[in-house]
């Protein structure tokens, strides 16, 4: 009896159902948070916090049977929550739990201050971008899986997008001129949800010294002349587009025509989608609410579920 137990338990721990999450106590596990600061990811401070932060191996020996996941979330927006407006992937992540994933799977971090007081003061920053792809680096090596899967929402789509494909970039309140290093060439899977690829619209009419809406490294879609262009899209958005690097072997895209963050059918110049993600697999959309920006998001993990498994929409 006492041998069968033995063997039973590991058995337990492989199959064990997790519950839904509390975000107000959720932070990354104790064995993630010891290896991050045995591997030099210290300073990097990626738990800040209970409601900051998720995922890690419950002990040290936990095998990590699935392709690990990491969740992006979007503008002032943080990693788990249960508010309108800063949800984060609470509803993504109780999906994948509820279909056999493990928290050693899982994995989100807070990019930015998750104030939405200071959402027009949120661009593609050097400090983000390179918490990011220090963030996709540290799960490969923690997890050590040849390969990563990543969920982005909003600004994160963006983000993520160039924290993968690396290369060069001017931020000229953090020193300037930077260089991110080589594309990330592990991610199986990304999935960019209600995106801003080409920029937004309503940039356009707003303070032009926003700085989500610059046309350095905000979102600012550029401009018509006498109905050619668009000209003068923000340069963070143009070399990204441009850059012939891929985001990973799978990409798809879900959005919305009724998202009120992004805009009207989701639409820029010359009736082009700006959520979709540039040479994606397919793409879900919708047409009416609840799904809008946020419910894109925390009512599609279904849709985000059957993309990563079945690599189709």
């Amino acid at each position: 009896m006492k041998s069968l137990l033995i063997h039973l338990i590991p058995l337990f721990v492989v199959c064990q159902v997790y519950g839904d999450i509390e975000p107000n106590e959720s932070i990354l596990s104790n064995d993630f948070q010891d290896w991050l600061d045995r591997n030099s990811y210290q300073t990097d401070r990626f738990a800040s916090g209970k409601g900051y932060s998720y995922g890690g191996r419950s002990f040290r020996s936990q095998l990590v049977h699935k392709t690990p996941i990491i969740f992006i979330h979007g503008n002032s927006d943080q990693a788990v929550g249960n508010t309108e407006f800063q949800s984060g992937w609470t509803s993504s992540i109780n999906y994948f739990l509820s279909k056999g994933y493990r928290p050693c799977e899982l994995y989100a971090i807070t990019w930015g201050p998750a104030d939405i007081s200071l959402f027009f003061q949120q661009y593609h920053s050097l400090p983000y971008l390179f918490r990011i792809r220090r963030f996709i680096q540290a799960v490969k090596e923690y997890t050590n899986q040849s390969k990563i899967h990543i969920i982005a929402h909003s600004m994160g789509v963006t983000l993520a997008r160039k924290a993968i494909k690396g290369g060069i970039g001017y931020d000229p309140l953090h020193d300037g001129y930077y260089n991110l290093g080589s594309p990330l060439s592990f991610i199986e899977t990304f999935i960019g949800i209600a995106g801003a690829n080409q920029g937004i619209m309503s940039c356009v009419e707003s303070d032009p010294m926003s700085p989500m809406c610059d046309d350095t490294n905000g979102f600012y879609p550029g401009y018509l002349l006498s109905g050619s262009g668009p000209f003068g899209m923000s340069t963070f958005l143009t070399e990204l587009n441009s850059n012939p690097a891929k985001e990973a072997q799978y990409i798809f895209s879900i959005w919305s025509k009724v998202d009120s963050v992004i805009g009207a059918g989701s639409l820029v110049y010359n009736g082009k989608v700006t959520s979709r993600c540039p040479g994606q697999n397919g793409e879900r959309v919708y047409t009416t609410f609840p799904y809008g920006h946020h419910g894109v998001k925390d009512l599609t993990g279904d849709v985000q579920y059957n993309i990563i498994t079945n690599h189709q929409v």
